[in-house]
């Protein structure tokens, strides 16, 4: 799933710029790789619960996804697909739950703008994200776009690191393991539901 960027073309020097970063700094290898062994988690969700990742692995399998925030286009487009695909998502016996880095009220939005159709947790200070591998931190050009914008981020995140999460979406077992793994230096590029659904079914 790929998005359109040029909603101002002004971004693009940034957008470069950053994935020239992250790619020259070798940003794949410290991620997750599949067969290994997702660790686990506690989590405050949207609605005020704490969740852990052996709680719902309990249940199934798990869609775990990193999203930049109730900010960025191109998470909402996903989680929208997501939204649609969430029948087939739960027809696999799998949970998803979608990871973001806002703290406050926005994660509560996010979950109710998707009809409470999945679960939206506050991935505080990006500790699982940086586990995971899949947190950067935003360079100098972006970062002057984001704030030109109006988006601090420290105020978004409750920290004052101005990180963000990669698009990022794991596929996990019951036993744990990821069996597959959609990671992009690129935000604007997404897996589409189908291969989220092809993943799942092809679980033992």
């Amino acid at each position: 799933m790929r998005s359109s960027r040029r909603e101002n073309a002004s971004w693009d020097e940034a957008y470069l710029q950053l994935i020239h970063t992250l790619e020259h700094d070798g940003f794949y290898e410290g991620v997750l790789q599949e067969g290994e062994y997702f660790p686990d988690f506690m989590l405050p969700s949207a609605a005020g619960r704490l969740v852990t990742l052996n709680e719902r692995l309990s249940q199934g399998p798990v869609v775990l996804g990193f999203f930049r925030g109730t900010w960025c286009p191109f998470c909402k487009l996903m989680l929208e697909a997501l939204a649609a695909a969430m029948p087939r998502i739960t027809a696999k016996g799998a949970t998803l739950l979608a990871l973001t880095p806002e703290t406050g009220a926005l994660p509560a939005s996010l979950q109710a703008r998707h009809e409470n159709r999945f679960e939206v947790l506050c991935d505080v200070d990006f500790g699982v994200g940086i586990q995971a591998g899949v947190v950067y931190k935003i360079p100098p050009l972006y970062r002057a776009g984001l704030v030109s914008a109006k988006l601090d981020m420290s105020i978004r995140h409750g920290n004052a690191a101005w990180c963000l999460p990669v698009p990022a979406i794991f596929i996990i077992g019951q036993d744990g393991v990821i069996a597959r793994r959609f990671v992009d230096t690129d935000f604007t590029i997404w897996p589409e539901p189908d291969e989220i659904i092809a993943a799942l079914g092809a679980l033992r």
